[in-house]
């Protein structure tokens, strides 16, 4: 159970049929190779998941062009890259950023096969929570580990940029924003050495260890929670790697949240992050002041 606002939220998996997704467009990275298992959902927490996902989309959530500022975030969800937090941390994310005047693009990249049986994949998530992370290597030589993954994000970025002018994006001010694995994405992304480079990062609740961080590396803006059983206890090492570099970074490190707090209206301050977050774009000038 996970407490919110709204009181407590049961954990139980309940399948749910394919939502609508009539603004999501394919990516053109095909099919997972090997893939047998089909693309199914299920509601947990309150909030609406994705698993088994074949086949990479991306969906634009365009603001008010009278409020539109020409920035553009690439928003990850996480779950481990077995499911996906699609509400929590993908399309309520990219609302909230669409409504301050930035385009938000929700990326539904391709996951590791789980059971389609819907007890069996409950129990292999929280095997999965039991064991931690493991000995995933470090983003920045993460890319041939997460290779289906960091090619859905740089087919995202190939897609914003080609219809950049008739989605009002400027193509230098193309950020990403991810969550758990999702920040894991993000990261790898930004320092394999791609054409997909981010413009800025947002790494929300993602392992925070060290990495060699390169001259030009992006803005860096990092938030987890002290209590979060997967990453709160490790090093923050990612964070003196960005300053030892000399490169911008921002570091919020609250009390309490857990792991997955997301856009969740909990009542800890970890449910702040997003204004911080907001903030932190509009001193850079990604966003505009309100």
């Amino acid at each position: 159970m996970i407490a919110t606002t709204r009181g407590p939220v049961s954990d139980q998996m309940v399948p749910i049929p394919t939502p609508a997704q009539p603004r999501a467009i394919t990516l053109d990275t095909g099919r997972l190779p090997g893939a047998t298992a089909p693309e199914a959902w299920h509601s947990q927490y309150g909030s609406v998941f994705a698993r088994n996902v074949v086949v990479a989309t991306l969906t634009p959530f365009l603001p008010d062009p009278a409020k539109a500022n020409g920035t553009a975030v690439i928003v990850a969800p996480g779950g481990g890259f077995r499911t996906l937090s699609m509400q929590n941390e993908g399309w309520d994310v990219a609302k909230a950023l669409a409504a301050r005047g930035v385009a938000a693009f929700v990326l539904k990249y391709r996951l590791n096969q789980t059971p389609q049986d819907m007890a069996a994949f409950d129990q292999s998530m929280k095997a999965m929570v039991v064991r931690g992370p493991g000995d995933r290597p470090p983003a920045d030589r993460a890319a041939a580990s997460l290779a289906p993954q960091v090619a859905d994000a740089r087919a995202a970025f190939a897609l914003i940029r080609a219809r950049a002018e008739q989605w009002h994006v400027d193509p230098r001010r193309i950020g990403m924003v991810g969550f758990s694995a999702g920040a894991m994405l993000t990261m790898t992304t930004a320092l394999a050495g791609t054409d997909a480079r981010p413009a800025f990062l947002g790494n929300v609740y993602g392992p925070l260890g060290a990495v060699t961080v390169p001259a030009d590396a992006p803005p860096l803006f990092a938030a987890i929670a002290a209590d979060d059983p997967l990453f709160g206890k490790a090093n923050f090492a990612l964070i003196d790697s960005w300053r030892t570099a000399g490169r911008p970074v921002e570091f919020h490190l609250y009390e309490q949240g857990g792991h997955g707090f997301g856009m969740y209206p909990k009542a800890t301050t970890s449910t702040g992050w997003f204004d911080a977050f907001a903030r932190w774009m509009t001193m850079h000038g990604w966003m505009r002041a309100e």
